[in-house]
């Protein structure tokens, strides 16, 4: 397996990053790093807790009956393309999509569906397992993505993301009425020690801001805040971690608080969460103008904001 480092992952343990990448146990990933079949730039691997850096290539041997095949086409995948040139290509996801597969998605992946209308990602990216994916959204939340469609395109991407130059913009349903106009949520987020699948506030986590603004608030049938969410980084859940964290859950996200639900209004489907990425901008990789995208909010949203007032 030979994959770069996402953006989502600078700063973690490699084991981790091995394990997350490959789908194995942290078990499997020890022998892998003791028997020298992780390299990272080039180099072997030789610690288990060596921190890894977004942009960084990362090899890994995994035995044949473990080693994940590479994505095959599938048309039947929908894939919504907002804009598509030779560099890079832009999608708005549907809610329900998962981006790229891994443990338990295996196929039916937004990168199934970019493979049967661009198969030229298969051929151009390093990565046999997410071509093209630099960064994701949640298998619930909608909205705008950028894909690379080469290697340069997909180096520009990373760089541009670790360093904050990709400007993300959100528009977020939270239960409650939020009292200020506007704010900056700014704790550390690392993994839940109770259970990794959750991300939570942690003294010793990665820095996460999340700024936000007030655009609409609701009193009836139940109070709601309609918010634009800014990302000054992108970690993990970050939005919906954060708007918990000051006691506004995003409406319909049960893993972190959003499970109230008034009677009478109409209801997400399961696993959907009230967030959608509206706006994505970035520097185009061979032009370097800023270029911007937009999303617009689905219909599944929108009824559930024409039954509130």
């Amino acid at each position: 397996m030979n994959e770069i480092v996402p953006a989502a992952l600078d700063g973690e343990r490699i084991d981790r990053v091995v394990a997350l990448l490959t789908g194995l146990a942290r078990s499997q990933v020890a022998r892998l790093v003791d028997e020298g079949e992780v390299h990272l730039n080039g180099s072997r691997v030789t610690a288990r807790s060596r921190r890894v850096q977004a942009g960084d290539l990362l090899a890994v041997e995994v035995p044949g009956e473990q080693a994940r095949a590479a994505p095959m086409a599938d048309p039947d995948v929908p894939v919504q393309v907002v804009h598509a040139d030779a560099d890079v290509i832009v999608v708005n996801k549907p809610p329900g999509l998962v981006v790229h597969p891994g443990a338990g998605h295996e196929r039916g992946t937004l990168v199934n569906g970019l493979l049967a209308q661009f198969p030229d990602l298969a051929e151009a990216e390093v990565s046999t397992v997410r071509p093209g994916i630099v960064h994701r959204l949640d298998k619930g939340t909608s909205g705008v993505l950028v894909v690379a469609r080469t290697p340069s395109a997909r180096d520009s991407l990373i760089e541009q993301l670790h360093d904050h130059q990709v400007e993300r913009q959100y528009t977020a349903l939270v239960w409650g009425s939020v009292e200020a106009g506007s704010g900056l949520i700014d704790a550390p987020l690392g993994r839940a020690e109770a259970n990794p699948t959750r991300v939570a506030i942690r003294s010793g986590g990665k820095q996460a801001r999340t700024r936000y603004r007030v655009e609409r608030r609701f009193s009836s049938p139940v109070a709601a805040s309609v918010l634009e969410c800014r990302l000054e980084t992108g970690r993990t859940h970050q939005i919906r971690v954060h708007l918990a964290a000051i006691g506004h859950p995003v409406a319909g996200d049960l893993h972190y608080g959003g499970r109230q639900w008034p009677a009478g209004l109409p209801r997400l489907a399961p696993g959907r969460v009230w967030l959608h990425a509206r706006q994505l901008s970035f520097k185009h990789p061979a032009t370097g103008r800023r270029v911007t995208f937009t999303a617009a909010l689905p219909a599944d949203l929108e009824s559930v904001l024409a039954g509130l007032c």
